[in-house]
């Protein structure tokens, strides 16, 4: 039997359950501000879900855009990927230059790709290419497929 890879704050698990609200009353509200402050904890799997719970979030504030740009400098890549793809949901322009750097690197995750697809931008082509080169993790490659398409098509970069 494996274990779930969970955080270690009951509060991150009641919003995993959807036990938590994060909007629509002042409570929600200090659940989000809670939320918010969860993505600089000292303990990574607290990071890595606040980050991931938070970018998965239909709201946009400036405090929210704040929190995921910090988390896409944070010290874990899991992290900053969550985050990249938080801000990619939310605005585009923002997100190419963390996508380019984050594609440059040695390593991408699901997020990564996810976030380049949405962007969609063809400043992130030639970054992408090299990821479209089979792996042993077909799943991923096929991502990082999808993220080059939507570049491709893409007519006019963002900058």
């Amino acid at each position: 039997m494996t274990d779930r890879y969970e955080p270690t704050s009951d509060f991150l698990k009641a919003v995993i359950a959807e036990e938590v609200p994060l909007s629509g009353s002042a409570f929600a509200n200090g659940n989000m501000r809670k939320l918010i402050a969860m993505t600089r904890d000292g303990d990574l799997s607290n990071r890595d879900w606040a980050t991931m719970l938070l970018a998965s979030e239909d709201a946009d504030t400036p405090e929210i855009r704040e929190a995921l740009l910090s988390a896409a400098n944070d010290e874990n890549d899991v992290v900053r990927a969550e985050a990249l793809l938080g801000i990619a949901k939310r605005d585009r322009k923002l997100a190419l230059p963390l996508a380019l750097d984050a594609l440059s690197g040695e390593q991408a995750s699901m997020a990564v790709f996810e976030a380049a697809e949405l962007i969609a931008d063809p400043l992130l082509v030639e970054v992408l290419r090299p990821w479209t080169e089979p792996s042993d993790d077909v799943w991923l490659d096929q991502l990082a497929r999808d993220a080059l398409a939507a570049c491709e098509k893409a007519h006019e970069p963002l900058s």
